[in-house]
């Protein structure tokens, strides 16, 4: 491009514009549109253009033009204008369509002057089509000479400033029509995420896969330990549940003689929000009869590392900072022989549960609340805690124990263990997969121990299909089975480290809740005038239920209580912690210029997105505590009561004007 009005000289005045100057943009840009409008000219009013060329195709086709030689190929193209230098009689603007971006050479006395004067007017960001004829420049670009430009859509927001991509990671997300406008390199993530959905659909087609597809309503959350969405059918009357996985109507499918099933879907889980986890997600789940869960490591195998090697040219991609290495021939180790390379634990010579516990307890593994004490719990709890976070290089971990298996065939040499994997690169889960149970009266047995995990307290636990019950005791074959995450192999592919980047539109907390207040307030402004004006009356709160501890009764020396260290923290990054339903890990600006990293139990209340950003209040000096495996330094201080036997909880949250590390007495 000779000549772009966005090549700032003055570095200065790349700051992000004013409200007001923003504003006055804004203005001049409807007022250009009126005065289309009212000359018969509204751009809007045009229904298509004869597009016939894309910049991509253009650049390949005519690279052995020599500078300044001509062709007397004729193009009609369309698309954004990225960049425009006005020079007296001729122009340079950059458009930007599907493929690419090309440079326009606009001359006056080519197109006309009153054609010319109505360009000279368009803005950055608004949608053109032009007429022209190719040729490389002077200068060595390929270019179009135009001899039409025509406005086809007017853009009335100016585009960012400065653009080497949008600064505001949030805002990139919100708006991701803006980011897709300004970034490329982000459309290039969501044709590799194309490309891989069609590249795994040929892959399970050519082996006679059928793809179906089953109901996202249901009235039973099935097939997966998570908490579902809640909605209401009016018409029935009836709570239903958004599905949190597709496999038990898949299953009813092998069971109705559908031997090679497969369904890609959205997925809804109502469970928090971090860089690995977005509530909407997309899965591929798939079934084989007369296989087992050998085959599906086979699969999972042949898609990513196939994948990679058609998409990305290479088996070698790099990811949350390290080299994976994709080629075939994955490593596959059972979940006791992974504890046992990485903690030095042999549960296989394990045979007592309080021994398994114990031996868990020694390397600092502690088993959740809900979970029964059992050699199965224990050693998928070390697994948990102490060998994930390690695999990096694409790795199967088989054999896991029954008690976190519901779903799943018993191992024939081990039923404490079952016939299942999960796929692990970069210390991230990328598939799961089984040896169906087909038993019916264990599956019968295995629902009921999932109900009384529930009766507990732990709502993310199987519920009682009987439905599914039936359709098992008409008789399903062997049968193997695999769910994968469709987005963290996107990440992969794309070397991308939130999820957040691999889903268009993720799921994101409103920002106009206070704009629909004052807009509710302003309503209601017009009949308050015609009333005298009356304080302001606060919203009464009852505590008239409210059940408070009691009092301590023994007094705490003045010496003893000093040595507490309160201090003012900021939050800088906060997370749900993986595979824990009340746990969010918060990393802190203590003032110290260290980051603090706290573990506070307050996931039921609170969502991370909800704490980024606040000031809060903690215990500095207390002994690191091991939690799920993570080292929590201090403590966040929460005020707790409760109301009709119900506990309540408020996160301490203070003045942003108080600095971290400031001290409380």
């Amino acid at each position: 491009m000779e000549l772009n009005e966005n090549k700032n000289p003055n570095p200065q005045q790349d700051q992000e514009l004013s409200e007001k100057a923003y504003n006055e943009l804004v203005a001049v840009r409807r007022d250009k549109l009126k005065a289309l409008q009212e000359a018969g000219n509204d751009p809007f009013q045009k229904t298509k253009y004869p597009q016939d060329a894309f910049a991509a195709d253009i650049k390949k086709e005519y690279d052995y033009l020599a500078a300044e030689e001509e062709t007397d190929r004729m193009v009609c193209m369309a698309g954004r204008m990225m960049s425009k230098r006005v020079m007296g009689k001729a122009s340079f603007a950059d458009l930007r369509d599907a493929s690419g971006n090309i440079q326009l050479y606009v001359r006056r006395d080519v197109i006309g002057e009153e054609e010319y004067a109505g360009f000279k007017k368009f803005d950055i960001g608004d949608v053109i089509g032009i007429k022209g004829q190719v040729f490389r420049t002077k200068m060595g670009e390929i270019s179009i000479r135009c001899t039409e430009v025509v406005l086809l859509a007017k853009s009335l927001l100016p585009l960012p400033e400065k653009f080497h991509g949008l600064k505001d990671q949030e805002l990139r997300y919100r708006q991701r029509y803006v980011d897709l406008i300004m970034n490329p390199e982000v459309r290039r993530t969501f044709e590799i995420r194309s490309r891989f959905i069609r590249f795994m659909r040929a892959y399970l087609d050519q082996r006679n896969y059928m793809e179906v597809e089953t109901p996202v309503l249901n009235t039973i959350a099935g097939g997966a330990a998570a908490r579902p969405f809640i909605t209401h059918h009016n018409t029935l009357d009836l709570d239903m549940y958004m599905r949190i996985a597709t496999e038990l109507p898949l299953k009813r499918l092998i069971v109705g003689g559908i031997d090679r099933v497969y369904e890609i879907g959205r997925i809804f889980r109502n469970e928090g929000m971090d860089p690995k986890h977005n509530p909407e997600f997309t899965t591929v789940e798939l079934y084989q009869a007369y296989a087992d869960f050998h085959d599906m490591m086979d699969i999972a195998e042949g898609i990513l590392s196939g994948a990679a090697k058609e998409i990305l040219g290479s088996y070698q991609v790099k990811w949350q900072g390290e080299d994976i290495d994709l080629t075939p021939g994955w490593r596959r180790l059972t979940m006791v022989d992974a504890v046992k390379e990485y903690t030095g634990v042999d549960f296989g010579v394990i045979t007592d549960d309080a021994e398994a516990v114990a031996a868990a307890k020694a390397i600092g593994v502690e088993l959740a609340d809900t979970a029964d004490k059992t050699w199965g719990n224990a050693l998928y709890a070390c697994f948990d805690q102490k060998v994930e976070e390690q695999l990096i290089q694409p790795t199967f971990i088989t054999m896991y124990p029954v008690e976190v298996s519901p779903l799943t065939k018993r191992s024939p040499e081990d039923p404490r263990l079952t016939e299942r994997f999960e796929l692990f690169i970069c210390h991230s889960e990328l598939a799961n997969a089984y040896s169906e149970l087909n038993d019916p009266i264990d599956q019968r047995a295995r629902f009921e121990k999932q109900l009384e995990l529930r009766d507990r307290g732990d709502d993310e636990t199987e519920m009682m299909d009987e439905d599914f019950l039936t359709a098992l005791e008409y008789g399903m074959p062997p049968t193997g089975g695999m769910g994968m995450g469709i987005d963290r192999c996107v990440m992969m592919l794309t070397g991308s480290d939130t999820i957040r980047e691999v889903i268009l539109f993720p799921t994101m907390k409103p920002l106009d809740t206070p704009k629909k207040q004052e807009k509710a307030a302003a309503k209601a402004e017009p009949a308050a005038a015609v009333a005298e004006p009356a304080a302001a009356v606060a919203e009464p709160i009852d505590f008239s239920k409210v059940e408070i501890e009691p009092l301590f009764a023994d007094m705490v020396d003045f010496e003893t209580f000093a040595k507490s260290d309160f201090r003012a923290v900021k939050v800088k990054e906060c997370t749900a912690v993986p595979k824990s339903k009340k746990l969010l890990k918060f990393v802190l600006d203590d003032g110290t210029g260290v980051d603090r990293v706290i573990l506070s139990g307050i996931h039921d209340t609170y969502e991370p997105e909800e704490l980024l950003g606040k000031t809060l209040i903690a215990i500095t000096n207390l002994p690191p505590r091991k939690m799920m495996g993570i080292d929590s330094c201090g403590m966040i201080i929460s005020a707790v009561h409760h109301e009709e036997g119900v506990e309540k909880l408020h996160c301490l949250m203070v003045d942003e004007h108080i600095p971290a590390g400031a001290k409380l007495y």
